[in-house]
């Protein structure tokens, strides 16, 4: 395919991170050698590769002298996606929790999750970590509801400086719901409140309630 703009940049990777190390000018060609999300790993003529983003390559013009066309992502490419990384922020029993996870997908319906979460209260800090299974029963619609049920460790550390508490690990598990909704390309909204059950060493189980939301990108 011809370049049409009066250059394309090619970067040392797929990012507009990576440094530019080479431009082709309007009227020479390129070949596409593989794509990766969207980004165009690209050869010229000369043999030198590089890193185009989409816009660019989208201002490219085929052997007979159309447009190219690219099919950016869309909702089919979330059903079919593997993997997903998102943040979400919230609630959890009055304090603000912030969270990081991944999943991995077995199959559009089922999901595994591994979220590590940070945990800051007005008398008490902590952190959390889970691995959960999500279920999705209607994958396919672009506000998609699901289930979660997991289990992990959670640590409390205590603020107090009168009466010194002591730090506590914990096992703790939930339940919960929540929906994601397609946004555009390959991002994601996503929201959802789980109860949670804390099991103490004490005799007495705590049971505690959270909500978030937050953004992800599904590849």
């Amino acid at each position: 395919m011809a370049v049409a703009d009066p250059y394309l940049e090619m970067h040392t990777g797929p990012g507009r991170g990576y440094p530019i190390f080479h431009v082709v000018d309007r009227g020479e060609s390129v070949q596409i050698i593989k794509q990766r999300t969207d980004w165009f790993l690209v050869r010229d003529a000369d043999g030198d590769e590089g890193w185009v983003d989409q816009d660019q390559m989208e201002l490219t013009l085929n052997p007979d002298g159309s447009e190219v066309d690219f099919e950016r992502a869309v909702l089919q490419d979330l059903t079919n996606s593997k993997w997903e990384i998102g943040a979400l922020a919230g609630d959890f029993g009055g304090a603000n929790i912030v969270s990081l996870y991944g999943a991995y997908s077995l199959n559009p319906h089922v999901s595994l999750e591994v979220w590590g979460s940070q945990i800051l209260g007005n008398f008490s800090n902590g952190w959390t970590a889970s691995v959960n299974v999500v279920h999705e029963t209607w994958p396919d619609w672009r506000i998609s509801p699901f289930f979660t049920l997991g289990a992990g460790v959670i640590r409390t550390e205590p603020k107090s400086t009168i009466i010194q508490g002591e730090d506590r690990n914990d096992q703790i598990g939930h339940a919960g719901a929540g929906f994601r909704v397609y946004v555009t390309r390959r991002f994601l909204f996503r929201a959802e409140y789980k109860t949670h059950v804390v099991f103490t060493s004490r005799n007495d189980n705590e049971e505690v309630e959270e909500w978030k939301v937050g953004f992800a990108y599904f590849f």
